[in-house]
Parts: C-alpha cells; structure tokens; sequence
C-alpha cells in the first residue's frame, strides 16, 4: 500500500539573518525570515510527511505563536514527522523537491543538500531528488518556495503479520494426519502389513 504526500512553503528574504535551506547554510546577504529558522525547504517537507499520514499540518504541530519554536532548528519538525509516519505503519520510500528562487544559486550546493536532507530522512541519497528553478515573471523575487513531494510505503513487517495471522487461522487437517504419521516412523499401511507377517510366522513355529 502506498500513500503520497505534498507539501508547499515559502518565505521572505530579509537582511541580517542566516540562510539556511535543506539544513544547509549558504553564503547568501540575506536569510529567510519565519518564526523558526526560517528552512523552506524542511518546512515543504514536514507538511508533505504529515499530510501523507492525514496528520494535519506544520503549524498544527509547531505553531508560529508559542515562543518555544521561536528560532528552531526546522530538522526538529522533520523528525517528528518522521515519528508520525513511522506511527501510521508506513516508511519512506523517496522525496523529490523543486525550489524556486532568484538567489543565491542552488547548484552549487545541491549536492550537500541533497546529502543533509537524505541524512535527516534515513534514506539513500539516490532517494532524494533536489531541483532549483529560477520566479522568471512571477514576482516573487524576494522570497524563497519549496514544493515538496513524498511516496510512502506501508512496512513489510505489517504484511508479514497479516500472512501469519491468515496461516494461523486455516485449518490443516489433511497435512497435520500427514505429519503425525512421518512422526511416528512408519506409516499405517505397513504397520499393518508388518503385524500381518508377525501372525504368519507366528503359526508355522507352531
């Protein structure tokens, strides 16, 4: 069974702060600004991890007005979305991502993105997909915009547990009859043929 999620982020740039995308800092003049770091990337992320499992969505979890996340670290939000999945009986089986911005450029740096973001997701690199597009006549030069897409999968072990539940449950008489006579050594036909000869020779000795 499988399940998808999608989730969409964006934020402003604004000067004097850090910029951080993917759990990566680039060299940038200006970071994005939001109540935690301010990660459009992570953010697109966690929405797409638990809209996949129905579990509402980042500021449900993580809202912009308790002082707590102020200045967060967005890797915390992942996990706990990752926690979230892992709850629900599915795991994840690949993410892809589109970022849309003017600057800095995102090619240089994909690379170790992509590496933070497989890192964060406990998944192999080639599982997840890292792309960067320019806001030609969109108007949205001054900010940041993640789409993300996530692909669930339900966990083997839950379809082992139904196989055994359904073998548990199917009466086996014909084979358990079968088994019970390899148990005990012989099989019935020669048993009888054996006390047969046993009588035979029995008579002529006497």
């Amino acid at each position: 069974m499988f399940r998808i999620g999608y989730g969409w982020d964006s934020h402003e740039f604004k000067r004097g702060l850090p910029l951080k995308i993917g759990g990566v800092k680039l060299p940038h003049d200006r970071g994005l600004a939001g109540h935690s770091d301010g990660d459009v990337l992570l953010h697109a992320l966690t929405d797409a991890l638990l809209g996949a499992v129905a579990a509402g969505d980042i500021g449900a979890h993580f809202p912009p007005s308790d002082p707590k996340w102020k200045g967060a670290d967005s890797a915390t939000f992942v996990q706990h979305a990752l926690k979230r999945v892992a709850n629900a009986g599915y795991s994840l089986a690949n993410v892809d991502s589109t970022l849309i911005l003017a600057a800095p450029r995102i090619g240089p740096h994909a690379r170790k993105i992509q590496a933070r973001v497989a890192e964060l997701l406990r998944v192999p690199l080639e599982n997840v997909g890292i792309k960067a597009k320019t806001p030609e006549g969109m108007g949205t030069g001054n900010a940041a915009i993640a789409h993300v897409v996530v692909l669930l999968v339900k966990k083997r072990q839950d379809d082992d547990r139904a196989l055994l539940a359904v073998a548990d449950e199917t009466p086996q008489p014909v084979i358990d009859d079968v088994v019970e006579r390899v148990l005990e050594g012989v099989p019935e036909p020669e048993k009888k043929r054996t006390s047969s000869s046993s009588k035979i020779t029995s008579k002529h000795r006497k």
